[in-house]
């Protein structure tokens, strides 16, 4: 016989079990203590269908936790085998018109694949938020069923009492009207970033002091109609919160290569640098995924520049310097950026793939006026840049922090006072068209040629008429006859004659 399973049981099992024993104990049982005991086992079998209620409940909904777990890894399984198929479809014989097809399905089954992971990413974290809403108001049930406080006598005692639960009242009512607000923007962010509506506005990085434009620094735009255009820090919380920082990397990383393959068709080695969320540098898996984005437009890797807050610099794990160095060897070059003190190594930030430390003007003017002990700020620009490493100013609001910075040696500058950021033209993100092939223009028609005289066999001045007819063949090597020139008063008398 199979042994019985308590899980497996109902949870009001227990409160039968309960109550029959109860009835079972008032019958069994003499006066008074059958009773007691009666109502001691039915009150001990509600308690214990009440806990197996609630451990079932939280069993459920941990099966539930699961099974969206294990969808998002099946997801990611797939997206893995679609980008094999791309890989596959680019190595196969085919022309660029028959494997168009192929390619535009393959991104179509990738974006459905990423939306489906948003969406469960989303479907998790309505239900952790229902969670939080069952708790509170669970708590407010509890609050409003407690009893009523004694009624105080004093008539000033009730005014301030009623004054307070005024106060508390408004007070919650700001509060939820807060929380609404939130959510429906944060609803609104994640429609706009699942539509792909991400701009990408550029601000120039010139070369002191000429101020020529050496780079340009890509900064995220969220654009939700018309007339409403979100800054970074109005949606970067939002997005890391409902978890689509990965998401919106790999879209301002496709549209900085794209910007990148503009500036690799002009002179003068310009690139663009992006930024990645914490969330990105903290996952590995979402470092691979760029990964793979960088290894299909290798031949643009050249003119990109990834910047890298400096706290996450020091914090990399090895899994996550191991794919920075994979990056670095496909030609990607690294900043470090969001600098909070100058402890640097040039040696170690050149090993591990930094071209450009990119400082506060504030934090350099600072540390020139202290001092201090590590490194002067006049000679860090030097000695990064016998690494091999570039210093860069940014955040720069006037024209006498340029100054300051030109006295420093910083070699790059970034910030208002050069130029705010623009948005970028709608052609840099359209696909190069193929070239055409070279038609030659035909070769203008000559004049035909005066016909003359001598073509036609008539003679020329000094010649006479026998000696103008064509002479026989007499072989291929054989020359006309060389005419016989004729003294002037020849001609006269035969003019006269």
């Amino acid at each position: 016989m199979a042994p019985v399973r308590l899980t497996a049981l109902h949870p009001l099992a227990s409160a039968v079990t309960g109550v029959a024993a109860g009835a079972i104990a008032v019958l069994a049982l003499p006066g008074a203590l059958a009773n007691a005991t009666g109502l001691l086992l039915a009150g001990a079998g509600l308690a214990a269908s009440a806990i197996f209620y609630e451990r079932r409940v939280l069993a459920q909904r941990e099966q539930i936790f699961a099974a969206i777990g294990e969808v998002k890894v099946r997801l990611a399984t797939n997206a893995i085998r679609l980008d094999s198929l791309a890989q596959r479809v680019e190595q196969l014989p085919m022309s660029e018109a028959d494997a168009a097809p192929a390619r535009a399905a393959i991104n179509e089954l990738t974006a459905e694949v990423g939306l489906l992971g948003d969406l469960l990413q989303q479907v998790a974290m309505t239900l952790a938020d229902h969670d939080t809403q069952l708790s509170a108001a669970q708590a407010r049930r509890n609050a409003e069923t407690a009893p009523p406080p004694p009624p105080v006598p004093a008539p000033e005692l009730a005014r301030i009492a009623h004054r307070e639960a005024l106060a508390a009242a408004r007070a919650e009512a700001i509060q939820a009207e807060q929380l609404r607000a939130a959510d429906e923007r944060a609803s609104i962010i994640s429609t706009a970033l699942a539509e792909g509506k991400v701009e990408v506005h550029l601000q120039p990085i010139v070369q002191l002091p000429q101020r020529r434009t050496r780079g340009y620094e890509a900064l995220v735009r969220l654009r939700l109609d018309e007339s409403t255009l979100l800054l970074p820090a109005e949606f970067l919380a939002i997005v890391e919160e409902r978890g689509f920082g990965p998401t919106l990397d790999a879209l301002v990383l496709t549209r900085t290569l794209a910007i990148a393959r503009h500036l690799g068709s002009k002179d003068g080695g310009l690139f663009v640098a992006c930024n990645f969320s914490a969330a990105t540098w903290a996952s590995s898996q979402a470092l691979v995924t760029l990964s793979r984005i960088l290894e299909k437009y290798r031949e643009h890797a050249g003119h990109l520049v990834i910047e890298m807050p400096q706290r996450v610099f020091r914090s990399l794990e090895p899994t996550s310097l191991g794919l920075l160095g994979a990056m670095s060897a496909n030609g990607v070059r690294f900043a470090l950026d969001h600098v909070g003190d100058l402890r640097f190594d040039p040696a170690s930030l050149h090993d591990r793939g930094i071209r450009f430390v990119k400082v506060p003007a504030a934090l350099l003017q600072a540390e020139a006026e202290r001092s201090s002990i590590d490194i002067a700020a006049a000679d860090l620009g030097a000695q990064l840049a016998r690494a091999s490493i570039i210093l860069v100013a940014e955040k720069i609001e006037d024209d006498p922090t340029v100054a300051d910075m030109i006295e420093l040696g910083v070699s790059y500058a970034q910030g208002l006072v050069i130029s705010p950021p623009r948005p970028v033209k709608p052609e840099v993100f359209a696909d190069p068209e193929p070239a055409k092939p070279v038609v030659q223009a035909p070769e203008p028609e000559r004049p035909a040629a005066r016909i003359s005289a001598e073509i036609l066999g008539y003679p020329t001045a000094g010649t006479s008429p026998a000696a103008a007819l064509p002479a026989p063949p007499s072989g291929p090597a054989q020359k006309s006859p060389t005419p016989e020139r004729l003294p002037f008063r020849a001609v006269l008398r035969r003019a006269s004659a």
